[in-house]
């Protein structure tokens, strides 16, 4: 629009004569060329010269007449729009090109969007996966990686499954996804860790301040149960490690190892990793 309207004094102002013109030029720039060079040498054949410069006349006209086709549903468009009138047909004939093509870049995207859900949320619990929660984790900041990681395993879940069924037991692993990241804060992570495996990662936290909110959620558990095995309320284990923005293999290992030892003596509790500097 700017070149449109800088070169007004140059070129007509409608359009179809200004694309007539600058078809005109760019077509008849070589006849030109040689027409110089004719009358400069004196070697011009003119009968033949002039009979291709008609030639070349009509076939910028046929251009013009066939831009002009194109040009006119844009043009009964822009009218439309102008006095505020229903475009009627004329939307779809300028539409339909940009229409498909925004609608398969729309498609792609939505595509790439559920790719990527379906590569980092857990589908049965709604929260991110493993590789979720990682892809979480580093894509934070320098100065928020760290705090405390725990993995926690719900306490004699295969007899969930064995007793009541795989329905019952997706039923608890949705209802413990959803106790976790109701009663933990918005900036700590929840992922379903794998089978019935949870992570979390509190931020900037403490061992103590993790190993109160992981109590506080198992005490949740006991008065307001997700479910219960032989009548008793459906328990976790959990181990809790601190990171520092470190290797994060190492800090989940040792997680790992600290649910273990809650395991070991006898489940339904909390066991911290030791520190580096203890186990020196």
């Amino acid at each position: 629009m700017q070149f449109y309207l800088a070169t007004s004094f140059i070129f007509p102002r409608s359009l179809r004569l200004r694309l007539f013109t600058l078809c005109f030029i760019a077509t008849h720039l070589p006849l030109l060329g040689y027409l110089a060079w004719g009358l400069a040498t004196g070697r011009i054949a003119l009968p033949e010269f002039v009979l291709l410069t008609l030639a070349t006349v009509v076939g910028t006209g046929i251009a013009l007449f066939g831009i002009g086709a194109l040009l006119n549903p844009i043009h009964a468009l822009a009218e439309a729009l102008h006095d505020g009138k229903d475009a009627g047909p004329a939307l779809p004939v300028v539409g339909d090109v940009i229409q498909t093509l925004y609608a398969g870049v729309q498609r792609a995207r939505d595509r790439i969007d559920d790719l990527h859900q379906a590569a980092h949320e857990d589908p049965l619990t709604g929260i991110a996966n493993r590789r979720g929660f990682l892809a979480e984790l580093d894509a934070l900041p320098a100065d928020r990686r760290r705090g405390c990681v725990a993995i926690i395993d719900i306490d004699y879940f295969k007899r969930v499954n064995d007793l009541m069924g795989h329905e019952e037991g997706d039923r608890v692993l949705a209802a413990f996804a959803t106790r976790l990241s109701a009663l933990v804060r918005r900036v700590d992570l929840v992922a379903r860790w794998g089978g019935e495996e949870f992570a979390i990662f509190f931020q900037d936290c403490i061992e103590d301040e993790a190993s109160w909110s992981l109590a506080r959620i198992a005490s949740r558990m006991r008065t307001h149960p997700i479910g219960d095995i032989h009548g008793r309320p459906i328990s976790f284990s959990a181990g809790i490690c601190r990171w520092n923005g470190g290797e994060l293999e190492d800090a989940f290992a040792r997680a790992d190892e600290a649910l273990y030892d809650a395991k070991q003596s006898g489940r339904d509790r909390i066991c911290r990793a030791p520190s580096l500097l203890q186990e020196v």
